[in-house]
């Protein structure tokens, strides 16, 4: 193969992996396994401080369109930032949101925040008390709802800040 052959064979390998980029990129967000981008050893939750490594099985994610990430240790902070976004950063906007993730409860895996079903008032705690348990079907939620004693299900839209206080001033004991 001549110096020009290798050349041009290079440069149209650039180009594909160029082009590709954003697909890889979008499969390694959505991929179960992978890390949220801009994940470093000892991110925080940005409303309560709490290190998201020592709850991998809650952590929720809000990534803006830019590619800046914000954590937190479980739906119910994610929620206290959502619903007011001024408080926490005041540069940030809903419009700017490219993406919210939260962790299925059962399998573990990345799911999209908006379509999640989330089962409120269970016996079941995570770190900061008793939280919204995040489902990916209507049937895990209500299977879930029935087993671990839950008040009911909610979507996206049903969060509201009462919703988020009543989970706040509920005891944190498990067992009901």
């Amino acid at each position: 193969m001549n110096t020009r052959t290798k050349i041009v064979a290079g440069l149209a390998l650039l180009l594909a992996a160029l082009l590709a980029w954003p697909s890889l990129k979008r499969a390694f967000w959505d991929s179960p396994s992978a890390p949220p981008e801009n994940q470093e050893t000892k991110r925080k939750c940005v409303v309560c401080g709490m290190f998201l490594d020592s709850y991998p099985n809650w952590i929720a994610t809000i990534r803006f369109r830019d590619g800046h990430e914000v954590g937190f240790d479980g739906l119910k902070d994610l929620f206290k930032y959502y619903l007011d976004m001024p408080r926490y950063d005041a540069s940030r906007t809903f419009a700017r949101i490219d993406a919210i993730r939260f962790t299925e409860y059962y399998s573990l895996r990345a799911i999209d925040g908006y379509s999640a079903h989330l089962v409120i008032g269970s016996d079941v705690l995570g770190p900061m008390g008793h939280e919204l348990v995040p489902f990916a079907s209507a049937q895990a939620a209500a299977e879930f709802l029935r087993d671990h004693h839950g008040d009911r299900v909610l979507n996206f839209t049903d969060v509201t800040p009462e919703v988020i206080s009543q989970l706040d001033q509920m005891p944190r004991t498990a067992a009901r």
